[in-house]
């Protein structure tokens, strides 16, 4: 529930734009200020700690798609404590957090999400994290958690996500009417010809029709 089909769709374009280019992007920034006379150590010594980062996080990025949970999470440890202020840490912990879900690790999957949530300096990636934790919530049967979760408003492009998991812990809860106006939210804010928004309508559609 908390890595479905709708939710990479939307999502997938943010990590995999930083595992793209954020390599690049902190390579150059450590060459600029390396190159730059007179540098206070105080920045040589930020950038170095970027650079660290990188190189783990590309070692966490290799055992990700070979689906080495354990060195995922491992390696996520060590950058989320030595690396913590770097963006690379977030992204860590969100890699985790999914390694601990696919093994059924709920409680590791939930405080790797958790310390996403309280470090992340993007919104959009604090609102990600937010929103996968309301479905770790949601499988460990905490629907109300969950519901509290979604009920934060999310940066823009997450509002339909966000409506979409209030629509299936409605349901949970036994909820139908409140459920299919959610549904119906989620559907509105989705692309047409989406494979998201037919997932969408078929949730709307097992709902049968609002009473009058």
């Amino acid at each position: 529930m908390a890595y479905d089909l709708e939710e990479q769709e939307q999502i997938a374009a943010l990590k995999a734009w930083w595992r793209e280019y954020g390599t690049l992007v902190i390579i150059a920034a450590v060459s600029f200020v390396l190159a730059v006379s007179g540098v206070q150590g105080w920045r040589v010594y930020r950038q170095s700690q970027a650079a660290a980062a990188v190189t783990l996080y590309a070692q966490l990025d290799q055992a990700e798609r070979a689906s080495d949970h354990k060195k995922v999470r491992d390696i996520a440890s060590r950058i989320t404590a030595q690396y913590g202020s770097t963006s690379y840490a977030v992204f860590a912990a969100l890699s985790a957090a999914r390694a601990s879900f696919e093994t059924g690790d709920l409680e590791g999957a939930k405080a790797h999400l958790q310390w996403a949530i309280d470090n992340a300096k993007e919104p959009e990636v604090r609102d990600t994290a937010r929103l996968r934790l309301a479905g770790v919530l949601l499988d460990a049967k905490d629907a109300a958690g969950a519901l509290n979760l979604v009920g934060t408003k999310p940066v823009e492009p997450l509002v339909g996500l966000y409506a979409d998991m209030k629509g299936d812990i409605l349901v949970a809860q036994g909820k139908m009417t409140d459920a299919r106006a959610a549904y119906q939210q989620a559907l509105d804010r989705s692309e047409a010809g989406s494979p998201y928004r037919a997932t969408i309508q078929l949730k709307l559609d097992s709902l049968g029709r609002a009473k009058p």
